[in-house]
């Protein structure tokens, strides 16, 4: 009834149920690579560099834009985003899986949960200085090398 204090509220933090993924979440992101991508995915939001959502995402990468493609892979029902890999393996976008579609809003800075993210190194408008763009840029080529040497294993 009463508010519950902070012991409880971490019990309950650590008492989340598992989550059920795709069985087509592959290549799925270990631990390292999540924790690299949700990385870039905060720095791309804070300088604009970010697109969210299925439909957001589809567009651009229709559009001929390249970037990184992270799709959650909790997402019910799959066929939401199961056209998506194929359209980032015609387009020559790097993509990859992450277990939750939480966390993956979470690191995009928003609130609501995210089916996917396209990170670019261009912002939607305006453009980046020098140093921000060279920093973005080392960030999402080292995170994309990751993402295709774990493609190719999985292939």
């Amino acid at each position: 009834m009463g508010s519950d204090t902070e012991a409880e509220k971490s019990i309950q933090k650590e008492k989340k149920k598992p989550i059920s993924l795709a069985p087509i979440a592959k290549p799925l992101a270990g631990k390292k690579l999540q924790k690299k991508t949700f990385k870039l995915i905060q720095k791309a939001a804070g300088k604009k560099c970010l697109k969210r959502g299925v439909k957001e995402v589809v567009k651009s990468i229709r559009r001929g834009q390249k970037g990184l493609c992270v799709i959650a892979g909790n997402i019910s029902p799959i066929d939401v985003i199961t056209h998506l890999p194929i359209l980032c393996e015609e387009a020559g976008v790097p993509y990859v899986y992450v277990p939750s579609k939480d966390d993956l809003a979470q690191a995009g800075a928003t609130k609501r949960p995210t089916c996917c993210v396209l990170v670019m190194l261009k912002p939607a408008k305006g453009d980046l200085s020098a140093e921000d763009l060279q920093k973005l840029k080392t960030d999402y080529e080292q995170v994309s090398d990751d993402v295709k040497e774990l493609a190719s294993s999985v292939i």
